[in-house]
């Protein structure tokens, strides 16, 4: 088969080459599916870096997610069939990125019926992340206000929408009047271009001065910092990535002073530590997409061979949405 493959570490577009590999083999409890949609996720970004706390061994095929068609069955496995379509996250290294992967049974789930293939395969990391940190970590309630940093990108753009779905009042942060376009069209109640205005400004004129009760943050840094500043009495930084390139130190007094939680999310520990909430996140994700309460936002569907410069852009932050490599896709 062909796929795109690592063999030494460093920026996607430099590293990631288009190769013919062997076909995966499904070992016990595994599937094979014939890739029908890849999503880029910045994991992907930080494993073709040696920057993601998973370091698979060289030669890999990135793409940690995925909609497939079902090919092969491994030894044990129950509960689907050849020809299903499903969803999940990849075994590298047989990652999405290919015309074939390979998917672990218990991270394995059927592809809603609501949503096309692009869609369906962006259901999965950035959608399951938002709703175990919306409602699992930071307890987010209807009523309260949610602000969303990077929210025309993929993680910022599900919990938009997950967000709104809880009955929340959300204002977004992006970079730029058309990322900002992309956050109004997502249901964004305020949309902030941090560029043009000061956020925490905003969040503290649009709440009469008491701030957000939720933080969403994949960014870090600096963006962290100034989110201290407009945090409500009893509210949650929910810290889920360091998109920012810059780790923060938390200033634990602040938060003892102001009264406020720093949340960490490690969605991928749920997988390891309680599946049975991973599986039930799935049923309420599909759900609220077969009544129309979340659609990811695809807004490039790429042929095999744009994939690596696709997961270049991700990388240089010039993506909104979700950048899906599409088999059959048009040049």
């Amino acid at each position: 088969m062909k796929a795109w493959q690592v063999a030494e570490l460093g920026r996607p577009r430099d590293v990631l080459r288009l190769v013919e590999v062997a076909d995966p083999e499904p070992g016990p409890g595994q599937l094979v599916v014939k890739v029908l949609a890849a999503p880029a996720n910045f994991p992907d970004v930080l494993m073709c870096c040696g920057e993601y706390q998973v370091k698979p061994e060289l030669p890999f095929t990135p793409g940690v997610e995925l909609c497939g068609e079902v090919a092969a069955l491994g030894e044990g496995v129950t509960g689907f069939a050849v020809g299903d379509r499903v969803l999940g996250g990849a075994v590298l290294p047989y990652g999405g990125f290919g015309e074939l992967a390979l998917l672990d049974v218990a991270t394995t789930f059927p592809a809603p019926a609501d949503l096309d293939d692009a869609e369906a395969a962006s259901l999965y990391i950035g959608y399951q992340t938002g709703w175990f940190g919306l409602h699992r970590r930071a307890g987010l309630r209807a009523g309260e206000t949610l602000l969303v940093h990077a929210a025309a990108g993929g993680v910022g753009s599900a919990a938009i929408q997950l967000g709104k779905a809880a009955g929340a009042r959300v204002i977004g942060v992006v970079g730029g009047p058309e990322k900002a376009e992309v956050a109004r069209k997502l249901g964004a109640d305020v949309v902030v271009d941090r560029r043009e205005e000061d956020f925490v400004d905003v969040v503290k004129a649009e709440t009469g001065g008491r701030g957000a009760d939720v933080v969403y943050d994949p960014v870090g840094g600096e963006t962290y910092r100034r989110s201290t500043k407009c945090i409500a009495f009893e509210g949650r930084i929910l810290v889920v990535g360091f998109a920012g390139g810059q780790i923060q130190s938390a200033a634990l007094n602040h938060a003892l002073v102001k009264n406020y939680s720093i949340v960490g999310l490690h969605w991928g520990l749920y997988n390891r530590y309680d599946p049975a909430a991973v599986a039930d996140c799935h049923r309420d994700l599909t759900a609220l997409a077969a009544r129309g309460a979340v659609r990811p936002l695809v807004s490039e569907r790429l042929a095999l061979d744009e994939v690596a410069d696709g997961v270049q852009r991700l990388a240089d932050g010039v993506t909104v949405g979700r950048v899906v490599y599409l088999q059959g896709a048009a040049r």
